[in-house]
């Protein structure tokens, strides 16, 4: 089982003045038989606050995947990217490279995320757009390959992926 955190970064979320509904999307779109969801949360679009809040989850919790939403865009409030790249020390450009790429093909807008993902210790941050409908997108181009990159990160397999590629 793969441990995984949600976390929304949200102003209004977090005040109580909007319902989170990319957090509980993210959730249905992730098989119950691989993750588990040991930590979900709606904070808001304050850098410090994501930053505590990624290291908690890297460094305390110990998840496996963190995957945030909200905070990518070119709002001034918009510093997920900021609060993920402080706290991560490896970044993995190909996660989000391959979410851009499947998303322009639904929309211009796409080429407008800052998005970043990368890994802390043994924990994946991956940044998730805001909408339901984006994020649950976004998730679905990567989801075939976590399992594998997670198991490497977390030592339960070896990178040699051979017999495994699509043909």
């Amino acid at each position: 089982m793969i441990t995984t955190a949600i976390l929304t970064i949200s102003d209004k979320g977090s005040r109580g003045e909007r319902e989170d509904g990319t957090g509980p999307a993210i959730k249905e779109a992730l098989s119950s038989e691989e993750y588990t969801i040991d930590h979900y949360k709606v904070v808001p679009d304050e850098k410090d606050i994501i930053e505590e809040e990624l290291l908690y989850l890297c460094d305390e919790l110990k998840v496996n995947l963190v995957l945030t939403n909200g905070g990518t865009g070119f709002s001034q409030r918009d510093v997920t990217p900021e609060a993920t790249l402080k706290v991560i020390q490896k970044q993995v450009p190909g996660i989000v490279e391959a979410m851009r790429a499947e998303s322009l093909k639904i929309t211009p807008k796409a080429m407008l995320s800052r998005a970043v993902s990368g890994i802390r210790n043994e924990t994946l941050i991956i940044n998730l757009p805001g909408s339901p409908k984006g994020a649950v997108e976004n998730l679905q181009v990567v989801l075939p390959a976590l399992t594998h990159g997670i198991d490497i990160l977390t030592g339960k397999a070896s990178e040699c992926a051979r017999g495994n590629e699509k043909k």
